[in-house]
């Protein structure tokens, strides 16, 4: 498939997304504004065509309400399923987006995600196919030579433009997640396995706050926001269980997460803006950790 065609595709899914109903008629106009049209309708049989296509590559329907005669996509209904498109999808636009804008590139400034530029296509072929991954891994908690690592992998998870693999590492019996950009000499084994049917990947980290995983309990978390604070969690939320109190002075937002490390660093770099209210162990945390850093500046030790 021509890279061209495929943009024709993404361009059609996503002005449908974008309208979330709408008719030939609207949608020929748009058609005409892009490079794709020559200033030509789509013509009806190509728009079939197309609509089989992207049924059979996306698993996306490009249903018609035939009251409105307005077309529209359908969900699966299969929320994960459905997230995993629209981050496909919106990754897709994008890049067609900023192809587009190749004559102001040097105005536009990317964040880079490492983990994805190497590895990621041959973790998800070993998916696929369930064959297990063998590699060298160096954590940054680790000094000296890299561990050689074997794990069937499970799932995939991108966590602040970083990917991760989870999966049951084979000589410790012991599920565990790895970045892959600390991941080398990557290699799909002959080995297959099977997922166990007791294992729930959407739950695995429901609870968490990244990619920490945590055998204790969810706790209640409560933080305190001043306003401008809230409107960032408002449109960026910590966690997908986060909900808010609005007070004059202050918000109240109400978390149901596990006490890992890398929630409790989340919630240090927002300094003074917020402040937590419960649970008691999670203030004492926020407490020790801040008292620290203030002790790093109050030592007489002279700068190396």
């Amino acid at each position: 498939m021509s890279k061209n065609l495929f943009n024709r595709y993404i361009w059609l899914i996503d002005t449908i997304r974008r309208h979330g109903s709408i008719t030939r008629d609207e949608l020929n106009r748009l058609w005409r504004l892009t490079p794709f049209s020559e200033g030509n309708p789509l013509p009806r049989r190509t728009f079939y065509n197309y609509r089989n296509s992207i049924e059979e590559i996306f698993g996306i329907n490009i249903a018609c309400n035939t009251s409105t005669f307005e077309y529209y996509i359908e969900n699966s209904g299969d929320t994960h399923t459905d997230s995993v498109t629209d981050w496909m999808l919106n990754t897709a636009s994008m890049s067609n987006t900023l192809t587009d804008a190749r004559d102001i590139a040097d105005r536009v400034f990317l964040e880079d995600v490492p983990s994805a530029r190497q590895y990621l296509s041959t973790v998800i072929g070993a998916m696929k196919e369930y064959k297990t991954l063998s590699f060298d891994y160096s954590p940054y908690s680790r000094t000296g030579a890299p561990k050689p690592v074997r794990i069937e992998p499970y799932f995939l998870k991108i966590f602040r433009l970083r990917w991760y693999v989870t999966g049951r590492n084979t000589k410790e019996n012991v599920i565990k997640t790895y970045a892959l950009d600390r991941m080398s000499k990557v290699n799909v084994d002959a080995e297959t396995f099977e997922i166990p049917l007791d294992f729930d990947a959407e739950a695995y980290f429901r609870d968490a706050f990244g990619v920490v995983f945590s055998h204790g309990e969810a706790k209640k978390v409560t933080i305190r926001t001043d306003p401008r604070q809230a409107k960032y969690f408002r449109a960026l939320p910590l966690h997908h269980s986060q909900s808010e109190m609005i007070h004059d002075q202050y918000s109240v937002f109400t978390y149901n997460l596990r006490l890992t490390p890398d929630f409790v660093q989340e919630l240090l770099s927002y300094g003074p803006k917020i402040t937590v209210i419960a649970p008691a162990e999670l203030k004492a945390m926020m407490i020790s950790n801040l008292s620290e850093a203030l002790d790093n500046y109050h030592t007489n030790e002279p700068l190396q």
